[in-house]
């Protein structure tokens, strides 16, 4: 087997390793045998020398993602055998059917590989690399992609521009690594939409929303519905479909518009119910009336980072208490926070402080998180990003 170049940690820091946590932070680190570079596959020992794990070293807090916690190559096999672990997972559990071609492959640590995202829309696959060490490894992994999936697979497209750590240096281009003639048109439950992983954000669509969508399009029947943040408009043909008696999409991007437009139109043709509007959440929240008695709060992440936690919970309560103050008497509200650094207790307390500020009656009647799909790594529970609440306001 190859020899890997040796990590070795403070006495004492190897206990979360023993606990299976996949990360090692800087300053767990005594010292290395050589310095490796950026992206460099690395043996992770204990301050005696003993065998710990194995992982990909990067410059910065994070230092080490884990891989292995056993000895194992890191090559084109390790990965396919890893891929295809979490291919068989997806389809044990009933996730990629005829009328729905789109999922989450790999959740970085939830299907061991930190660093790693693949989102699958039907023929293609969308490949983001978070670390140094899998934007090395691109070539390979889209290899080993190919072997797993093989002729469901046409397509693999690289896309990690704003993915990975500005400090590496990395200059990586997005870009075709298998494929390129690729239709953007997908399915999820049944229903199609478009795709710009080229242009658009993440990986080109939110997958983690797929099945709180199908809840939201179960109360959507003869309701009036409000899709904030609507990005591509997900949540709105979901309502559509449900029965709502209209569908109003607002984002402040006109692309987001745009493409939502074009995706109830690729559903439901030119139906009155939906308009769309391209204007800032509060400002539509400030000036709009009281007509509607479903909306959906679906921000981007108000922080990425503990030192703007304050102020992102302030942007919460600020944007749920606008919410229960215009929302319709008997209606629902979904609301939700996609930033890994709040947790379930502080949104929870926020949309609670936002609640008490209306005067409201409001109860919980579905509490949300991500799907099966982007699994949770018991061992880390950092995974856990997406929080939802589903309430009843009086």
């Amino acid at each position: 087997m190859k020899t890997y170049t040796k990590i070795y940690l403070k006495t004492g820091k190897e206990d979360s390793l023993k606990r299976f946590h996949p990360w090692i932070f800087s300053g767990a680190i005594h010292r290395f045998e050589q310095q490796p570079e950026e992206g460099d596959v690395v043996e992770v020992c204990d301050s005696t020398g003993h065998f710990l794990a194995i992982g990909h070293y990067q410059i910065g807090s994070i230092a080490v993602r884990i891989l292995s916690f056993t000895p194992v190559q890191i090559d084109e096999a390790f990965f396919v055998q890893r891929l295809r672990s979490a291919y068989v997972m997806r389809q044990s559990l009933c996730l990629i059917t005829p009328e729905n071609n789109t999922y989450r492959l790999v959740h970085g640590e939830g299907d061991n590989l930190s660093g790693l995202i693949i989102d699958i829309y039907g023929e293609t696959a969308v490949l983001q690399a978070h670390s140094p060490g899998m934007h090395f490894a691109r070539h390979q992994i889209a290899s080993a992609l190919k072997q797993v999936m093989g002729e469901s697979l046409q397509n693999v497209y690289y896309k990690s521009e704003t993915t990975l750590p500005y400090k590496a240096q990395l200059e990586a281009e997005n870009g075709y690594i298998i494929g390129g003639e690729a239709s953007n048109i997908a399915m999820e439950h049944g229903l199609k939409f478009y795709v710009d992983w080229l242009r658009g954000q993440k990986t080109g669509f939110f997958v983690d929303q797929r099945e709180n969508r199908v809840l939201l399009e179960r109360y959507a029947q003869g309701r009036s519905v409000l899709n904030m943040f609507c990005y591509t408009g997900g949540f709105s043909f979901y309502a559509m479909r449900g029965g709502a008696k209209c569908v109003h999409s607002v984002d402040s991007s006109a692309k987001a518009i745009d493409l939502t437009n074009k995706n109830v139109a690729l559903n439901f043709g030119d139906d009155a119910r939906h308009q769309a509007f391209a204007e800032d959440a509060f400002k539509f929240l400030d000036r709009m009336g009281d007509q509607y008695d479903l909306i959906i709060l679906d921000p981007p992440a108000f922080a990425k980072h503990k030192n703007v936690l304050r102020n992102a919970l302030q942007g919460y309560r600020k944007l749920n208490a606008k919410a229960f103050e215009k929302i319709k008497s008997g209606g629902i509200l979904f609301t939700f926070s996609c930033s890994q650094v709040v947790s379930k207790e502080n949104f929870r307390l926020t949309v609670f402080s936002a609640a008490a500020q209306s005067g409201r009656k409001v109860r919980i009647i579905h509490q949300l998180t991500q799907p099966a799909d982007h699994p949770i790594n018991i061992y880390h529970p950092e995974g856990e990003y997406l929080k939802g609440l589903v309430l009843y306001v009086e």
